[in-house]
């Protein structure tokens, strides 16, 4: 079924519009596109491969220690650290801690293990970054579904991109929706004010796209009825860095044609 010809050029200036804000977002000096490392932290005082200080973890709390001819300061503040540090996180937090020349070491909890990545504004990701390739516009992969929502929210253990760290993600619904002749039935997180997200494989991973996408529903309407827009599907910070810690989708997410729409792997 076309789509009329004014309608689709207001579609396609919408999908243009959020194009331009998903770049900008991303366009950040110490954004997703400048993880340059990922070092679980040691449990004594040690150095970690280029960066400077001694760093460590009793399991409790995170310890850096450093001398003025580190020239590491705090993100918060922009005192020196002259002496011992320590900051405490919970399982999933993370911190901008500390700063030194163009780099920032992000501190995160990640599977109750302490680790530190850092964002280095000199990233050739970063520096070369011109925006997300994509796919054209296509309004035949827009497609309204039906959202039901599950009785009480359902946690599921899940791999990330990091083997070495296990995820969890908690649905709290099912969409259903028709696609290419066959009917899907996909779990939905929470997203922000009221929306849904799915995370989700299809037969374009690693051929054109990344290993996998997620896309963001608006708030279900009244009717239960949902509107996926894969035009809108865009890569988890793992496309770009191997130092993500991204959650993949469950395998009951799995499309068995590809959604070639939304945003192309930008390694390839």
């Amino acid at each position: 079924m076309s789509t009329p010809t004014a309608e689709l050029s207001r579609l396609t200036q919408r999908w243009e519009r959020f194009r331009s804000g998903r770049d900008t977002s991303l366009a950040d000096a110490h954004g997703w596109l400048t993880l340059t490392s990922f070092h679980w932290l040691p449990t004594t005082a040690s150095v970690l491969p280029g960066i400077p200080g001694l760093w460590s973890s009793d399991g409790t709390a995170a310890s850096l220690t450093a001398a003025a001819e580190d020239h590491l300061t705090l993100v918060k503040s922009g005192e020196p650290v002259n002496g011992t540090v320590t900051a405490l996180l919970v399982d999933e937090e993370s911190l901008l801690w500390v700063s030194y020349g163009s780099v920032v070491v992000e501190l995160g909890m990640r599977a109750n293990r302490y680790m530190i990545r850092t964002r280095d504004a000199l990233s050739p990701t970063f520096t070369h970054f011109a925006g997300v390739p994509v796919f054209d516009y296509n309004p035949n992969l827009v497609v309204t579904g039906a959202f039901t929502r599950f009785a009480a929210p359902r946690a599921e253990a899940i791999a990330t991109a990091n083997p070495e760290v296990p995820g969890s993600a908690e649905f709290v619904g099912e969409v259903s929706f028709e696609l290419a002749g066959t009917q899907y039935q996909l779990d939905a997180e929470a997203g922000a004010l009221g929306s849904l997200v799915i995370t989700f494989h299809d037969a374009s991973n690693n051929v054109s796209t990344a290993p996998w996408r997620k896309v963001e529903l608006s708030r279900p309407r009244p009717d239960g009825s949902v509107v996926l827009d894969f035009n809108r599907a865009i890569n988890y910070p793992s496309a770009f860095s191997d130092f993500g810690t991204c959650p993949q989708p469950v395998a009951n997410n799995t499309l068995a044609v590809a959604i070639e729409a939304g945003e192309r792997d930008p390694r390839k």
